[in-house]
């Protein structure tokens, strides 16, 4: 039966565990809708997974070779692909493989003590844990300390509130504070420092100009422009806000041949009546850039009085941005997926917009004069920061933009390219194993993939696969990675991620490639223990990890 298989299976990770001296940990998070006890308290049935339905849209079915700038020699079959290990006795074309940029990580490693941490629980033998290979950076990226150095003096030396005093200690955590914004605006070429708007993060930034803008433009008639592929972030304040203003909230779908934005599609949804697209630079899930000259300029034709907002998360973090190059009314972004704290992140936007926007908050440092009859605001940023601000994550960033500066974006951008198509490469040869979102597309010379890749795994659970991987050191994102409605258009619940920065290596990719495999290997030994998941069984989000 299903149990009895689980149980065997469950036995046989047991015996693993004991000789290789691996060590569970807590769970991975699970959307609350797949955590369901197993009668009896069992140990839930392994499920297997059935071939994901159709193909086509997980993955482009356009043809193309899968990298380009990943070079090694042909492996002499007459296919080109250099994989014919064993055939001739070669070595596979990866080992050849050498990162023109791979200095980069080797420079900053040291930067980053957590790069250096073993995994394992307490009371494991120090020669038996692993050495952390930390593929997750999507979620939030690893901090210098650089960084963090900043933030403890910060703490010692200046810790004030700001804009309030006159005294030294507030007058130094003033000009720490203003000196960030400062950072930011050079960092993504603003024109003026005052379009710089400090928030919690990318999520309050575009709650902000929902809240602040929308509600005071937008009416029934009105349309709002998002995309099928947005992180919930960019979903929810808009669903909000077109709800209580009466206006329209179309969305733009995934192109399930090219794995992109369907732009035939964005173009018909424009008109008149469009006030507001909002999108990504870069997809969180896809790992595609969005062609945002294009979004841009179809949007000023098509639409005379639409304001446009980018969600640049991932592409802040990981290229040059150029907010005058971008064209775009705002651009959010947040702190700790650029080697900053948490807590922390901006909004910019063009000043002479963000003075015409009512603010966000009410309170302290925001007003102009306040009497008992009414307020006047200040002009932008202030009328945007009410109250005392996060000063020492605000330090932070700062000090991240710094760090990045001295590293180069350039330098970076270039290396990650290297890294993302080293990375899809190798994952697209394991077997079983599909990548989503499109191919990199050799004539854009990789610039339209970021260094991440989502995928699913036959026969096994996304959440399954993080944690077996979890145990050998590496660390994956499993989940629908705040893009639900992206993964039901693929028709599957969640995905695996890995996703990569610049300190990451390729000796990091090779071990996780290697890892993955002898984790689908182990789990197709031990696969017809279940058929949920299969064509009739269980929905899939009632699933309960194996672990």
């Amino acid at each position: 039966t299903a149990s009895a298989a689980a149980a065997v299976a469950f036995a046989v990770l047991l015996l693993s565990t004991a000789v290789e001296s691996f060590v569970l940990r807590s769970p991975p998070t699970t959307p609350a809708a797949a955590v369901k006890l197993a009668p009896g308290g069992a140990v839930p049935p392994l499920r297997t997974v059935a071939p994901p339905r159709p193909l086509s849209r997980l993955r482009a079915t356009v043809e193309t070779p899968p990298t380009e700038g990943v070079s090694a020699e042909d492996d002499g079959d007459g296919d080109g692909d250099g994989d014919d290990e064993g055939e001739k006795g070669e070595e596979p074309w990866w080992k050849s493989v050498r990162f023109s940029g791979a200095s980069l990580a080797e420079s900053v490693r040291s930067d980053f003590p957590i790069l250096s941490t073993k995994i394992g629980t307490e009371g494991t033998a120090e020669s038996d844990k692993k050495d952390l290979v930390y593929l997750d950076s999507a979620a939030t990226s690893q901090k210098p300390l650089y960084v963090t150095d900043a933030l403890t003096r910060y703490y010692h030396t200046s810790n004030s509130n700001v804009h309030r005093g006159a005294h030294c200690l507030s007058r130094e955590a003033t000009s720490q504070y203003e000196g960030a914004r400062d950072a930011i605006a050079r960092f993504v070429n603003a024109y003026s420092r005052n379009e710089v708007v400090f928030t919690s993060g990318a999520s309050e930034a575009i709650n902000l100009v929902a809240s602040s803008y929308g509600r005071a433009h937008l009416k029934k008639g009105d349309v709002v422009i998002i995309s099928e592929l947005e992180h919930h972030s960019n979903i929810v304040p808009w669903q909000m806000i077109t709800k209580e203003t009466g206006a329209t909230l179309k969305y733009v779908p995934v192109n399930h041949e090219t794995g992109k934005l369907d732009m035939d599609v964005f173009e018909s949804l424009l008109g008149p009546e469009v006030k507001i697209v909002s999108v990504q630079h870069v997809s969180n899930t896809l790992g595609c850039v969005h062609p945002v000259e294009d979004i841009v300029s179809l949007t000023r034709s098509n639409c005379p009085d639409a304001r446009i907002l980018l969600d640049c998360c991932q592409s802040v973090p990981h290229m040059p941005v150029d907010v005058r190059e971008l064209g775009a009314d705002w651009i959010a972004a947040s702190g700790h997926k650029m080697c900053g704290p948490t807590g922390i992140g901006f909004l910019w936007g063009k000043e002479d917009l963000l003075n015409s926007m009512d603010p966000y908050m009410g309170g302290g440092e925001m007003i102009d004069e306040v009497t008992m009859e009414s307020s006047t605001y200040a002009p932008s940023p202030a009328r945007f920061e009410a109250g005392t601000p996060a000063i020492a994550q605000s330090v932070g960033i700062g000090a991240a933009i710094e760090y990045l500066e001295k590293v180069g974006m350039k330098e970076i951008e270039d290396y990650e390219h290297e890294l993302g198509a080293y990375l899809y490469r190798r994952l697209d040869e394991v077997e079983g194993v599909t990548i989503l979102g499109p191919r990199p597309d050799p004539k854009m010379g990789g610039k339209d993939r970021v260094a991440l890749c989502s995928f699913v795994a036959d026969g096994v659970h996304p959440s399954d696969l993080s944690t077996f991987l979890d145990m050998e050191g590496v660390a994956i994102r499993a989940g629908h990675h705040c893009c639900q409605p992206l993964h039901r258009a693929l028709e599957i619940s969640h995905s695996a991620r890995a996703s990569l920065y610049f300190y990451n290596t390729k000796g990091e990719i090779d071990y996780f490639i290697e890892k993955l495999e002898e984790t689908l290997r182990f789990f197709r030994s031990i696969e017809g223990g279940g058929d949920a998941g299969a064509e009739g069984g269980d929905d899939d989000d009632d699933f309960v990890p194996f672990i």
